[in-house]
């Protein structure tokens, strides 16, 4: 395996989440500093909006809005091209936990995950639902009985989005109806079923891998953040794993494929996911490091 060099991008921060490389910009959310952020040109996270209730996914429709899922209140916003902040949807009656990551197609449906129970309180393991959001704002439930949606992509066909299953050590795939809605789940990668086992615990010592924040690359493998197992990895469909990159002693929590040419690897890293240790402490970073095969798909 090849050892990649690590390059810290953005520093002094709470917990990352969301990298999205849009419009010549790395973009990424802050949680408990409540801020979407953008990379400027000089190199500096400077904070574009306040979202009071927590910020996840991002995303962005045809005509340039931005799309920000805000958790707590399990809404998605739209940031209008005036600056005005406004409900895009609400989905509080079709999530379980707090919504959470998303993508944005190019034609402007949105796919959220949420957790499904309350994991910062300590809840046991629930599966959780997959929501389709239209341009319009109407929202349904596509998808169901998912070990914690957390990272997804489109390829560039618009025709399958693939999954990260973060406590259910997989990753799964469904095919894009022409409607919006999805198909049957495939296995895009499964390393063994966990059943309804409610101790989280139990769940992630038994998981050989922990998938958050996801990203396809032109060779139709992924990249994701195998979280407390301080890793980014690439992997092929059916899971052979393909190139490992070590963040220890740092957690990765989400990924992203970016830069002018598509081959920079930003990694969003914090010590743990801990909602009580990370607010109190400004730990978390953004790295980048240079990978050989360029990005594909949406985000």
């Amino acid at each position: 395996m090849k050892t990649r060099k690590l390059d810290v991008i953005a520093d002094g921060l709470t917990y990352l989440e969301g990298p999205r490389w849009h419009d010549g910009a790395l973009w990424f959310v802050d949680f408990y500093t409540y801020g979407v952020y953008r990379v400027d040109a000089e190199g500096q996270a400077r904070k574009i909006v306040h979202i009071e209730q927590q910020p996840s996914g991002l995303g962005w429709l045809p005509d340039g809005q931005m799309l920000i899922v805000s958790m707590k209140d399990r809404k998605v916003l739209r940031l209008q091209a005036d600056g005005e902040l406004v409900e895009h949807a609400d989905i509080g009656n079709l999530c379980g936990g707090h919504a959470n990551d998303m993508v944005v197609a190019p034609n402007g449906n949105a796919y959220i995950g949420n957790f499904g129970f309350d994991l910062m309180g300590g809840a046991p393991y629930e599966p959780a639902d997959l929501i389709l959001v239209r341009p319009d704002g109407t929202s349904q439930t596509v998808a169901t009985d998912l070990g914690f949606p957390n990272g997804m992509v489109i390829t560039p066909d618009e025709k399958t989005l693939i999954v990260n299953e973060l406590f259910g050590n997989r990753i799964s795939q469904f095919e894009i109806l022409d409607d919006g809605t999805l198909g049957p789940r495939r296995d895009f990668a499964d390393f063994g079923q966990l059943g309804d086992e409610p101790d989280l615990g139990k769940r992630l010592e038994a998981a050989k891998i922990i998938p958050d924040g996801l990203a396809l690359d032109a060779e139709g493998a992924v990249w994701f953040a195998d979280t407390i197992n301080q890793r980014a990895v690439r992997m092929a469909e059916g899971g052979e794993i393909l190139e490992v990159v070590d963040t220890a002693p740092e957690g990765v929590f989400a990924v992203a494929l970016g830069g002018d040419d598509g081959r920079t690897l930003f990694l969003c890293v914090a010590p743990d996911w801990d909602e009580g240790a990370r607010k109190v402490a400004t730990e978390a970073r953004m790295l980048a490091t240079r990978v050989d095969v360029p990005h594909a798909g949406t985000p």
